[in-house]
């Protein structure tokens, strides 16, 4: 049975979290990559997301060893060593010579392991994805999968290149590994609420973690440590959640990508110096060939209505993807529970073990990352942005990645007043 048969059966779906756990638990010891029964496996960033999917690949496969970690801090190494460790036992195996520091710290995670995975500042998963591959590395990358044109560009090439290599490059956007969306789009695309009419997308919330600045940072090392909040580093709100919104957009409407899109966006609240230099809301309206139109909006201010939803209007009902819930002319409510993070890894290394053919999400992530983008970039400039634009564009947010280097100086400064410059609408000028 291929993964697309076992997906399609609805029978089956409800449990496919629990089977394929199982299943990549019950691989015979195959040779991988490397001829071993163990699995050398290195992180790229040492925050929260990746220490989450350092202890799913870790229950992937019994056979998988943490070996390397590198960030640009040391402490926040230490902290994710000793807290998988905690988790996962003797399957963290990372001695002190193989704790890596500083911007180049990705290199020699990479020569220590068979599979990276890579969950730091966005600006830099194009890169390290394509270094790994490059190297012969399967990869887990988590989303988004650049910040800029240039950026989305090289992951696609990460992702071609990786096909061509037979290793398996599997993508953050954990939508597509949900048994129940792929049941919901199933529905849908089979016209339980008849033609698609328009799609609402919402991730309305509060600001990413906001600390306020240790003493002794110098300005470069302060952007790093909050770097959410400096779109030379994250790409901004567009790109970082609402990612998997048009994700599942596009998935929707048979991986099509928009016409164009016009967006506005700006600072209303969250302005101080702790905000960085992000926008604090962003509205897209993208419109499609077939007419759709979506709009996608996504805000980052406290004390406000908070949503997070991807809902589907049609000529005979409405869906909402989130909640896996149709009704209209036909009501439907899928019951089951998955855990799509872990399933992503299953599949990761069930197919590093040979189970199946390896992963490559590449079918999707670059593209779905370039809708947020040319989103992002319309509500910086005002403008309206078509799909044939900024795929042309060799527009990037400076330094180039492989030009950052330790103790540079930040591409952005704080004015008198202790804030960020940020993108003025109508005036900005970017493509």
């Amino acid at each position: 049975m291929t993964r697309r048969d076992f997906f399609r059966s609805s029978s089956v779906a409800a449990s496919a979290a629990a089977a394929l756990g199982a299943a990549a638990l019950s691989v015979e010891k195959a040779a991988h990559a490397a001829g071993s029964d163990q699995i050398k496996v290195g992180m790229i960033g040492c925050g929260g997301r990746n220490a989450g999917a350092a202890a799913q690949a870790l229950t992937a496969d019994p056979g998988a060893r943490l070996v390397a970690m590198c960030d640009i801090f040391k402490d926040r190494i230490e902290a994710k060593r000793q807290e998988i460790k905690a988790a996962k036992g003797d399957q963290v195996a990372v001695d002190d010579d193989h704790c890596f520091t500083g911007f180049n710290g990705y290199k020699h995670v990479i020569d220590s392991c068979d599979v990276v995975l890579i969950a730091n500042a966005a600006k830099f998963h194009p890169l390290h994805a394509f270094s790994a591959i490059e190297a012969g590395k399967h990869v887990f990358v988590e989303k988004p999968h650049g910040i800029d044109p240039r950026g989305v560009r090289l992951m696609q090439r990460a992702c071609d290149l990786a096909k061509e290599k037979k290793l398996s490059i599997v993508s953050g956007l954990h939508s597509r590994f949900h048994t129940g969306y792929i049941e919901t789009m199933k529905r849908i695309q089979d016209g339980a609420i008849g033609d698609v009419v328009s799609i609402e997308e919402n991730f309305l919330r509060s600001p990413y973690g906001v600390t306020e600045r240790k003493a002794g940072l110098t300005e470069l090392e302060w952007q790093c440590s909050t770097q959410y909040h400096f779109r030379w580093l994250s790409g901004d709100d567009v790109p970082q959640p609402l990612v998997h919104n048009l994700d599942r957009t596009s998935w929707v409407l048979g991986n099509q990508v928009p016409v164009k899109c016009h967006g506005l966006g700006g600072r209303s609240s969250m302005a101080e110096p702790v905000y960085g230099d992000v926008f604090d809301h962003h509205s897209v309206v993208y419109e499609f060939e077939n007419g759709v139109r979506v709009y996608a909006l996504t805000r980052t201010t406290t004390g406000c209505y908070d949503e997070d939803s991807s809902l589907v209007l049609g000529s005979k009902g409405k869906a909402s993807i989130k909640a896996c819930r149709i009704w209209g002319q036909t009501n439907w409510r899928w019951q089951g529970q998955c855990d799509p993070y872990q399933i992503e890894h299953d599949q990761l290394f069930a197919g590093v073990r040979g189970k199946w053919a390896p992963i490559n999400c590449g079918a999707y992530m670059a593209r779905s990352t370039m809708i947020t983008i040319m989103g992002q970039l319309s509500c910086y400039t005002g403008k309206e942005v078509t799909w044939e634009q900024v795929n042309k564009s060799e527009f990037f947010y400076p330094p180039k990645p492989e030009d950052c280097q330790d103790g540079m100086e930040p591409p952005t400064k704080p004015g008198s007043d202790g804030s960020y410059p940020v993108p003025v609408p109508g005036r900005t000028v970017l493509l």
